[in-house]
């Protein structure tokens, strides 16, 4: 499945549907009634999603990237990160120290100048030492 490049195109900003619990039929449906392209690795699921699939033939994340760039109009930009839950998709929204205090580590809650928060699912994101990494990543991926 797909789930680290969906996750990576989440941190790049891209409205990204993951739902590796559905049947090919119903997520190729899915796909369908929601006008989005159906990215897979899987010959018989990507004959089923019809002309807005795309087979990838790539097995890395940064040449799936790759590949999806050669073949979509594609262009992230690094100061979209922190849009979208990474893990379920949803925008994201600026909220406050004190809503989320108790929901992260307590050297984060005094030393964090800002937080963003998934309604739907709850995560609390944060601009930690790990987001210099992931932009560059982003930036190396995706800007020209």
């Amino acid at each position: 499945m797909l789930g680290r490049l969906a996750r990576w195109l989440r941190l790049a900003g891209f409205d990204v549907s993951y739902t590796p619990d559905l049947h090919d039929l119903m997520l190729a449906g899915k796909a369908r009634a929601e006008e989005r392209w159906l990215l897979t690795c899987d010959r018989r699921l990507a004959g089923l999603a019809g002309p807005r699939s795309l087979l990838l033939r790539a097995r890395t994340t940064e040449r799936q990237i790759a590949e999806l760039r050669t073949r979509l109009p594609m262009t992230a930009q690094s100061h979209l990160f922190l849009t979208r839950c990474s893990h379920c998709n949803s925008p994201l929204e600026a909220v406050s120290c004190e809503t989320v205090r108790d929901r992260v580590p307590p050297y984060v809650a005094t030393h964090a100048d800002r937080f963003v928060a998934c309604r739907n699912c709850g995560r609390v994101y944060w601009p930690g030492t790990h987001v210099g990494r992931i932009v560059s990543t982003l930036e190396a991926w995706f800007l020209p």
